[in-house]
């Protein structure tokens, strides 16, 4: 059975892909976004209104640079929306956010496919 935070999000946000199960993933990264968003709304940082509204201008921003909106990029508007919502709401700063993405991007370019990526503090400073 779906956590009931994920269906009061599936409902207050339009656009979640989901099934009749709640919401669905095509990659495990968008499950952890998914569910970091609902662990910092459980947490008192945003309501789902402004979220919402959070989700939907990244969305326009995205759709304005040439996203085709076919539903296959709505995890990465997500994802910019919740480094945007945390970095506005004081969490972590977007230097800090752009540093933490660059250094996973670097323990995934050194792991051999099908193995665990572990980041290192080297991944941080390469």
């Amino acid at each position: 059975m779906p956590n009931a935070t994920a269906m009061q999000a599936a409902k207050a946000v339009p656009g979640i892909p989901q099934d009749e199960d709640g919401p669905v993933f095509n990659e495990p990264w968008q499950a952890q976004a998914f569910a970091m968003t609902l662990a910092l709304y459980d947490r008192g940082l945003f309501t789902w209104g402004e979220w919402a509204a959070t989700l939907a201008d990244e969305i326009k921003r995205a759709q304005a640079a040439g996203d085709p909106d076919t539903g296959e990029t709505y995890y990465s508007h997500w994802l910019a929306a919740l480094e945007r919502l945390v970095a506005e709401k004081g969490v972590a700063t977007r230097e800090t956010l752009h540093r933490t993405r660059d250094a996973w991007d670097h323990a995934c370019d050194r792991t051999p496919h099908g193995q665990p990526i572990e980041l290192r503090a080297s991944d941080f400073h390469e």
